[in-house]
């Protein structure tokens, strides 16, 4: 399997070090999503937001270092609000089993 960087760990600082080199664009995006994850961690004492940023952005870095997904991602996306109906549909299938790979390879 093609890879541009190995599985992350799953702590903050290792999913932004890979982010950093498979999409350094997103960066900011994830400062934003992680300050609001343990600005509600703390609103509502518990650990589940913090897990559940880890969890979307370590599913994340899976498509975005793998670049087969990367192509399967991009193609269904693309695809979504295609005129033709079934294309869409099937486009809808594609992106929620490139997601389901990607969150299965990095559960833990």
């Amino acid at each position: 399997m093609n890879e541009l960087v190995p599985r992350p760990e799953q702590t903050p600082d290792a999913l932004r070090a890979a982010l950093a080199v498979v999409d350094p664009k997103r960066l900011p995006e994830m400062q934003r999503t992680k300050d609001d994850a343990f600005a509600k961690a703390v609103e509502w004492q518990s650990l589940s937001p913090v897990r559940s940023w880890v969890l979307a952005w370590a599913r994340d870095i899976e498509i975005a270092r793998r670049p087969d997904l990367a192509a399967r991602h991009a193609r269904a996306r693309s695809n979504l609000e295609h005129d033709d109906p079934a294309t869409a549909r099937e486009a809808l299938r594609e992106l929620s089993g490139v997601l389901s790979e990607a969150s299965e390879a990095v559960r833990v």
